[in-house]
């Protein structure tokens, strides 16, 4: 069992030019697109939040039961779901106005057991920011990495949301000796302002780098890269693609029995080149859709 943990949100979406063009309401945030990735993948997963009882609660949770996403250990609250509202820009990139202040999510609380068979936990994105939740998100972070769990790191930076950013980069820094899998955006790679092999030194077992529609590349403790190319697609959006990203490294590495740094470590080139093109294709195909719509297992072929 994969858990991932962290927000569920309404994006937002234009559905053509202008900054009120027919917005569109969608199901998303970064570790419930990861979730959803994930079952339609068929890996066993879980995902642990808090969701409102409203109405786009109510539809997060249905998204998730249809993908096969056990939801046993999401929260319930009465305060409205947060909404993204995001902007599109000519090449597909979005950006994200957030409407936070009082939401369902930010009063998650540290569970006292994760389901039963957890092998892994995923965490990112807002949830690590928005207080309180993100201190009960950093406190399961570090009770995972106690319990010897594989845990799955994406930061998935969003500016507008940090308001002390040398504070959020000091405290990304303190989670790394409990991250197994790091992997970030060259993005949030320019904004933490640190580099793959400082963040290994930390902690993580391996450190993956998207790098957009030119690829990704893995950074790994013995010194190795190990890059691929992008898949050539055309663009409509590349709302989840990230995510999409996040679910198939973690659906490989269960595939190959690797979801322990140790395993990780003896991955070799064959192992990650292998790996990374299945994300490269599964990201592809979520960014050749509108809005986050990650594939299934038929979709994206043999890892």
């Amino acid at each position: 069992m994969i858990v991932v943990a962290g927000e569920a949100l309404i994006d937002l979406v234009p559905q053509g030019t202008g900054a009120l063009a027919g917005l569109q309401p969608a199901l998303g945030g970064g570790p419930y697109n990861t979730a959803v990735a994930l079952g339609r993948l068929g890996s066993p997963t879980a995902f642990c939040s808090r969701t409102s009882m409203d109405a786009f609660g109510e539809a997060l949770l249905d998204r998730l039961r249809e993908s096969g996403v056990d939801v046993s250990a999401v929260q319930r609250g009465t305060e409205p779901t947060t909404l993204a509202v995001a902007t599109v820009d000519g090449d597909g990139s979005a950006a994200y106005s957030f409407y936070v202040d009082g939401t369902a999510d930010r009063l998650f609380t540290a569970p006292a057991a994760l389901p039963a068979g957890t092998r892994a936990v995923s965490f990112g994105t807002c949830s690590l920011v928005l207080e309180p939740g993100a201190s009960a998100y950093e406190e399961l972070l570090r009770t995972s990495a106690a319990q010897g769990l594989f845990t799955a790191l994406d930061p998935n930076i969003r500016p507008g949301l940090i308001p002390d950013a040398d504070a959020y980069r000091a405290r990304f820094k303190s989670w790394l000796p409990s991250v197994s899998l790091l992997k970030l955006s060259e993005e949030d790679a320019q904004w933490l302002g640190g580099t793959p092999h400082e963040w290994l030194s930390a902690g993580p077992a391996a450190v993956v780098l998207t790098h957009g529609g030119a690829g990704l590349s893995v950074f790994t403790r013995d010194g190795s890269i190990h890059p691929v190319p992008g898949e050539v697609v055309e663009v409509v959006d590349t709302i989840g693609a990230g995510d999409t990203v996040n679910a198939a490294l973690l659906h490989g590495l269960a595939l190959r029995d690797a979801l322990s740094p140790t395993a990780v470590e003896f991955l070799g080139a064959d192992d990650w080149t292998r790996l990374l093109r299945f994300a490269a294709r599964a990201a592809a195909i979520t960014c050749s859709r509108a809005g986050a719509e990650p594939p299934y297992a038929s979709e994206v072929g043999e890892l």
